[in-house]
């Protein structure tokens, strides 16, 4: 069974085309407008071993939120429909990725429960351009579009490069560990209840 999906999604304020494939070796062809998001979502791919696909125009003279928000929705969505109904998956993951001095943990439950807790400040309010705030409201989206519980913390760090990046990281390598198969369980469905999918 291919894991795969693509998403099109189209506004008044975006216009996105985004294709994973959860079972990927890292292929990235990615440009969304915004310099450092195609920087992180790429540390998604390499890192997270899913190949990933992301085409975005927006109203960037607007602003980069439009955008941001709708490329974590989009990538959510891709996520939810890639897994299709959760079998056979060890649907928990956790990861600690370290960059120079900073060091983010990542710790996710693809539960069908959408929750994100943030815990991560940075030092300053842009990187270059792009404001800091933009990366709680691209975790955001993702958690709520792939209807995922998602914690993500940053321990220490004094780089608002090095933060962010390796919270990207640690979601890669947490993802991985949470999308892969598990021989163990078969094709059974990794919840009491029997059910992932509502």
């Amino acid at each position: 069974m291919k894991r795969t999906a693509t998403i099109s999604r189209k506004t008044g304020e975006t216009d996105i085309r985004l294709t994973l494939n959860l079972d990927g070796t890292g292929q990235r062809e990615i440009n969304t407008g915004i310099g450092f998001l195609d920087h992180m979502l790429e540390q998604i791919a390499r890192h997270g071993l899913i190949d990933l696909t992301v085409h975005a125009k927006g109203d960037l003279h607007v602003d980069y939120h439009h955008t941001v928000e709708d490329v974590g929705i989009a990538m959510g969505q891709a996520l939810k429909e890639a897994l299709g109904d959760r079998r056979g998956i060890r649907r928990f993951g956790h990861a600690m990725a370290p960059l120079d001095e900073a060091l983010s943990r990542v710790v996710l439950d693809l539960s069908n429960r959408p929750m994100l807790v943030w815990h991560v400040e940075f030092p300053c309010e842009t990187i270059g351009t792009f404001p800091t705030e933009m990366f709680r409201e691209w975790f955001q989206a993702l958690a709520n579009s792939a209807a995922i519980t998602l914690h993500v913390e940053s321990l220490y760090g004094v780089n608002a490069h090095h933060i962010i990046e390796s919270c990207f990281k640690a979601l890669a390598r947490a993802l991985r560990e949470a999308c892969e198969n598990d021989p163990r369980i078969g094709n059974d469905v990794p919840s009491s209840k029997g059910t992932l999918s509502a």
